[in-house]
């Protein structure tokens, strides 16, 4: 005999529900302020962690376009030896 499922057909309000219904569109830093330049390090140390790893588009509030757009200009300035791939321990 199939065991019928009595799960509650309403779903319950769960924390990521109540995460984006106070959630507000905002306009990315990035597209505000204008484009990024690989030369410029001291914009782009930003969007670096201590350790020297690019941080998450939901760290740093860009759109995505505008986080490919820094991952593109942060691995530019790192060929360039203008930042470092890695932060010593």
């Amino acid at each position: 005999m199939a065991r019928k499922n009595n799960r509650n057909p309403v779903p319950t309000r769960g924390r990521r529900q109540d995460f984006r219904r106070g959630a507000k569109n905002r306009p990315c830093q990035m597209c505000a302020e204008g484009s990024i330049d690989w030369k410029d390090t001291s914009s782009l140390r930003k969007y670096l962690s201590d350790r020297g790893k690019i941080r998450g588009r939901r760290v740093t509030g860009l759109c995505p376009k505008c986080q490919r757009k820094v991952a593109t200009a942060i691995k530019n300035a790192r060929e360039m030896a203008l930042l470092p791939y890695i932060s010593g321990r």
